[in-house]
């Protein structure tokens, strides 16, 4: 019998759906946000770059549940999640009042650093429409009992927008288990955003309730500790200097008090540069922990969304194959790829993302 039972693909609309907020994300290209005088622009969000990268590179089935302001920004970013081809039938538009003094679209200028300069984010983020979203504000019943979700997943990010995010992610998360939908929570942690809710305190209060109804938790050593209040001595805030054996300690300490978890996974990431880091990702499932190949001075180009990638491939992964080995592999190798090009989302194809699982170069392809 597999470790995770995921729904049939015939007994459901959507194999995927994604719930968070969807940034449009200016970016300076070569250049500095303090110096810039043109922007490029991109859309991006952590739990949406999920559901884009399983939709363009895996050709799966999604969908995202979030808000916007309806005015012209807001419909520049539908017009991108549209061009990735993620369903945007479950995204509520709220009345814009001319000058965002109620509600707003939020922006996250970002630049991608360079070498010794580390990449930068300011984001822009206030009053919008997705920190307001509430609890009832969809039919979760409809969703998952009657639509039909195969997997969901959702993050650390949207729940520590405000009070009612953290609690339409446990409303969510509880109706989807309850059909038998397979949950994923990407833990995220982000101190410039729990700080104005309560801090790390609130942060832990409200994750401690959210994981109660995860089966797939993502997260580094920094988030376990500070969104669950786990401690392992000798962990390293680091995580270049992670020790794997610890770092397996920590995990074998959460999934003890969860024991609702069926897998966690996090990157394994060393920082040499900007653009120069090793890379790689383990995934404890079934008992077991299993580690994907290694990639060492791997060459970035833009950074932002590699974590997301990886979790987009590892879910790929587990729905498809049911091995968890596999899933890490997938993982590893889409968010490798998808620090190869610019923006949030993963512009990488599958025969691309295998043909790095199998060890393949950058050799030319004619």
């Amino acid at each position: 019998m597999a470790f995770i039972q995921i729904k049939k693909a015939d007994s459901c609309k959507y194999d995927q759906v994604s719930m968070g907020e969807i940034m449009l994300r200016m970016d300076p290209g070569d250049s500095r946000i303090r110096t810039a005088r043109r922007f490029e622009a991109w859309e991006g969000g952590g739990e949406y770059n999920v559901a884009r990268g399983l939709r363009r590179c895996f050709g799966m089935r999604t969908g995202v549940v979030t808000a916007f302001a309806d005015n012209e920004i807001g419909r520049l970013i539908e017009d991108f999640i549209l061009q990735g081809g993620v369903d945007v039938a479950l995204v509520k538009w709220m009345p814009y009042d001319g000058i965002g003094r109620t509600v707003r679209n939020g922006l996250n200028f970002t630049e991608r650093g360079f070498g010794i300069r580390g990449a930068l984010g300011v984001p822009d983020r206030g009053l919008t429409a997705a920190s307001q979203i509430r609890p009832d504000d969809f039919d979760w019943e409809d969703l998952f009992g009657k639509q039909g979700v195969r997997w969901f997943h959702t993050g650390g990010i949207f729940a520590a927008l405000s009070g009612s995010t953290a609690e339409t992610v446990i409303k969510a998360v509880q109706t989807a288990r309850k059909h038998g939908t397979i949950v994923s929570y990407d833990l995220n942690y982000r101190p410039s955003l729990w700080r104005s809710i309560g801090g790390r305190e609130k942060a832990q209060e409200v994750n401690r309730e959210i994981v109660k109804n995860v089966d797939v938790m993502i997260g580094n050593e920094e988030d376990f500790t500070a969104c669950l209040g786990f401690e392992v001595e000798g962990l390293d805030d680091d995580i270049s200097s992670i020790d794997v054996g610890k770092f397996k300690a920590m995990i074998n300490a959460v999934v003890l008090e969860y024991p609702n978890l069926k897998a966690t996974a996090t990157t394994l990431r060393t920082v040499k540069t900007a653009t120069v880091n090793d890379w790689g990702a383990i995934c404890w499932a079934d008992g077991q922990f299993f580690e994907s190949a290694y990639l060492t001075d791997l060459e970035i180009f833009d950074r932002v969304g590699g974590g997301d990638s990886f979790a987009s491939g590892l879910i790929y992964g587990l729905i498809t194959t049911g091995d968890p080995e596999k899933a890490v592999n997938y993982g590893a190798a889409h968010g490798a790829l998808a620090m190869t090009t610019p923006g949030d989302t993963s512009m990488a194809t599958l025969s691309e993302v295998e043909k790095i699982m199998a060890g393949g170069g950058a050799r030319v392809i004619r």
